[in-house]
């Protein structure tokens, strides 16, 4: 009998756990787990907010892949999946190599969801990677350097922020904190910049206490951010975004952070989707087919009350673990478990030292939410990399 392939697409928090388990689970020998990444890191994107706003090195968020990943018992693959043929037990490479699976993960994250908003994609930047947040940082920067020579042009240092949930808000927090440093180092006075985030929903923050939020809103406010709540952005174009109320902001920076669907490779490969995302069974397999799993951003599950869970990092964590136990499991005939959803928690930073965080009934505000925030980032890092890597990434 020929030694099973498992082939997990990504190396993002579902993929690279997914990987982790079958690194230390399995003996030498039972299967040939092949890991594909774009690139030879993993990066860490509940932090990729920082670095954006230019309050941490783009560097701080990703960990190499050497480090985590021991390649005498995972191949490892760095590129980018073209297309995913389930029919054919395949998987093709943009250099063209095929590599073919017995099981498949597909682990292959998010794309910027725009809403049909015409100019997003073209006008606007997204937090989505390491290349992405460092081209937002150096942009900020030299918008700051422009208006120094052009102090008529105040749609230099205009930021808009598209979209007030957890990406927004935790941008807006350390993007407040950045400004007066570059204030500082530019000479410019603070009184030009403006930062606007804009929201469509009827709150910030949708799904948190309000109490949270009003605390989350009031801290941004003091830091110079100004909320447009319930205000959808109609069109971004090259000089800034037009309103549904008809107002026009004038912004040399939009920084789009509204909502993502998946992989629009896992469309484009057949499976059925809702904005990308694939509808799960209780184990993780795609709809008709026994042998692919979707984990992470691609992953589409549902609560006992019929609404989805958010596409979060401690799910795809979870997602990942429970997977590769029953990845081999089935590897040696065992029995398998069904993955369920244990939500820890829900914790925001709001810049340097601020945060809110809800854990069971418990509402958490100020610093202590950003030390629980800080020890759930400890947790993490100690998970992947043991205790190295947490010493050598926890920002103290």
């Amino acid at each position: 009998m020929s030694t099973p392939k498992i082939l997990i697409l990504g190396a993002g928090y579902g993929g690279l756990l997914t990987t982790l388990q079958l690194q230390q689970k399995l003996h030498y020998n039972e299967a040939e787990v092949t890991l594909v990444n774009k690139h030879d890191y993993h990066y860490i994107t509940t932090w990729l907010h920082e670095p954006a706003a230019g309050t941490a090195s783009a560097e701080h968020a990703r960990v190499d892949l050497d480090r985590i990943v021991d390649k005498q018992k995972v191949n490892f693959i760095k590129g980018t999946v073209q297309s995913i043929e389930p029919e054919e037990q395949t998987v093709t490479l943009e250099n063209g190599n095929v590599l073919s699976y017995d099981y498949l993960v597909i682990g292959l994250g998010s794309e910027p969801e725009t809403f049909g908003i015409e100019g997003l994609k073209e006008h606007a930047f997204s937090i989505r990677s390491i290349n992405a947040v460092r081209n937002i940082r150096e942009h900020i920067q030299y918008m700051f350097s422009k208006f120094k020579n052009e102090p008529h042009r105040t749609d230099y240092v205009t930021f808009v922020v598209g979209g007030a949930g957890f990406t927004g808000i935790e941008f807006c927090g350390e993007l407040g904190d950045r400004i007066p440093e570059l204030c500082k180092e530019f000479d410019v006075d603070p009184r030009h910049v403006k930062v606007y985030c804009i929201e469509a929903a009827p709150t910030a923050l949708p799904g948190f206490d309000p109490e949270l939020v009003n605390y989350a809103m009031d801290v941004l406010g003091k830091k110079g951010i100004e909320f447009k709540i319930g205000t959808p952005i109609k069109q971004c174009t090259p000089d800034g975004v037009l309103l549904a109320t008809g107002e026009e902001i004038k912004a040399q920076t939009v920084v789009w952070a509204a909502g993502v669907r998946g992989n629009s490779i896992v469309e484009k490969a057949g499976f059925e989707t809702m904005r990308g995302r694939v509808k799960v069974d209780e184990y993780l397999r795609a709809p008709g087919y026994d042998n692919v799993f979707v984990v992470g951003d691609c992953a589409l599950i549902f609560n006992d009350e019929g609404r989805p869970y958010p596409p979060t990092a401690q799910i795809a964590v979870q997602e990942g673990e429970t997977l590769g136990e029953n990845l081999v499991a089935m590897i040696r005939g065992g029995l398998t478990q069904k993955f369920i959803p244990h939500l820890q928690g829900t914790l925001a930073s709001l810049g340097k030292g601020e945060g809110i965080g809800q854990v069971g009934s418990k509402k958490l505000f100020g610093s202590a939410a950003a030390l629980m925030k800080k020890a759930s980032d400890l947790r993490y890092l100690y998970k992947i990399g043991g205790v190295g890597l947490a010493l050598k990434k926890v920002k103290l």
